[in-house]
């Protein structure tokens, strides 16, 4: 696919890559050089990546309640 840089060096990402990989507006974008082309990668914030993002482990809520609680514990026992 062929795209035209505009104004101020702005490249318009076509609505059917920008679907396919999740972009919209406001999407922060890391930009590689490598040789001489530019790779540019999505970052993606936490709330995408936790329904998107690919899964690697499993946590029930009753091991999160338990480690958040362990760790308020750890933090007010550090506090006195």
């Amino acid at each position: 696919m062929l795209v035209r840089i505009g104004k101020k060096r702005t490249l318009v990402i076509p609505k059917k890559i920008a679907k396919e990989l999740g972009i919209s507006e406001n999407t922060l974008m890391k930009l590689d050089v490598e040789g001489d082309k530019i790779i540019m990668t999505p970052l993606m914030d936490a709330v995408w990546l936790s329904i998107h993002g690919e899964k690697f482990c499993r946590i029930t809520l009753k091991e999160l309640e338990e480690g958040s609680v362990a760790e308020q514990k750890k933090r007010i026992e550090g506090a006195h």
